[in-house]
Parts: structure tokens; C-alpha cells; sequence
């Protein structure tokens, strides 16, 4: 029987020859056309070149006799508001008769709605006796005699038509 099993080549590796020869002209970068970049020369003769730490600039400090863009909105605001509150104390003064005449019928209303609630079913009794001859006492002067009334209603199904008699 055939081994079906192949095993992979081995893999092996061809370095490619790295060439020295320079087919242009190398154009050497100055360090300073790099940003933040400048070169030293140390005391022993060699030039360093490497970044450099320039510090950032704060922001710009206002003249010292300025005055806020704050305090101009503030101070002109300010004679505004005091006169908007002046105005509200005029004419509250002016409208207090107003008010308390207006919080006097408020309260009139509310008592003639209670009186109403309480008056009206009294009035309504009393009238009620009045044309029915009873006085509403234990020796009152009339008999009231009282009318009974009796239902047999049937209904068959919760929707059925209900049927019934009424007895005097």
C-alpha cells in the first residue's frame, strides 16, 4: 500500500547579498532643518545633535490698567436690575388695594359656596314638609302612608332580555 503521507519540504533560506555601492548622491540632512532639532559642540571637540526643549509660551497677559470684559458686563448690568427692582416695588405699592380688595371677594366666594352647600338642602327639606302636611315631630298632625312596590325580573344568559312584573 501506498504511503498517502507526504511530508513538507524543508524550508531553507537564500540570504540575498546586500550591495555597498550608492547608485546616487547622498544629500546629507542638516540638523536644524528638523523642527526643535540643533547640534552642540561639547568642550571636548564633538557635535551633539538632538532635541531641544523650547518652552511653551503663556498666554498673553493683559495691560495693567484693563478692565475685564466680566466686570464691564457686570457693572452695566448692574443699574439695570436695581431699576427693574425699583419698578416691581412701585408698582406693588400702587396695585396693594387692588390685591387686598381682590382677596377679600375671594374669601366672600368661598363663604357664600359653603353657606350654599349647607343652606340648600335645609331649604329643600323645609319644603318638602311644607307641601306634604308634616311637621316631623312624634305627635305630627298628618299620617304619611307609604307605597310599596315589589319586582320579579328573570333574565335567561348574560345577554338574555330580562323580563319582570312590577306589584302596587
Amino acid at each position: 500500500m501506498p504511503d498517502h503521507i507526504h511530508t513538507p519540504a524543508p524550508v531553507v533560506h537564500h540570504p540575498i547579498p546586500l550591495s555597498t555601492t550608492i547608485h546616487g548622491a547622498v544629500v546629507p540632512v542638516p540638523p536644524a532643518a528638523l523642527p526643535a532639532v540643533t547640534s552642540v559642540q561639547l568642550p571636548d571637540g564633538r557635535i551633539v545633535t538632538g532635541y531641544t526643549l523650547t518652552p511653551t509660551p503663556n498666554a498673553p497677559s493683559r495691560p495693567a490698567g484693563s478692565v475685564p470684559a466680566w466686570a464691564k458686563t457686570t457693572a452695566l448690568l448692574a443699574p439695570t436690575v436695581g431699576g427693574g427692582v425699583a419698578a416691581a416695588g412701585v408698582g406693588l405699592s400702587y396695585a396693594a388695594p387692588g390685591l387686598i380688595a381682590m382677596s377679600h371677594a375671594l374669601w366672600s366666594a368661598a363663604a357664600l359656596v359653603v353657606a350654599a352647600v349647607i343652606a340648600v338642602p335645609l331649604a329643600l327639606r323645609s319644603a318638602r314638609r311644607a307641601l306634604t302636611g308634616d311637621s316631623g315631630g312624634a305627635g305630627g298632625g298628618s299620617v304619611r302612608t307609604t307605597t310599596h312596590i315589589t319586582q320579579n325580573i328573570t333574565a335567561t344568559g348574560l345577554f338574555g332580555r330580562a323580563n319582570g312584573t312590577i306589584n302596587h
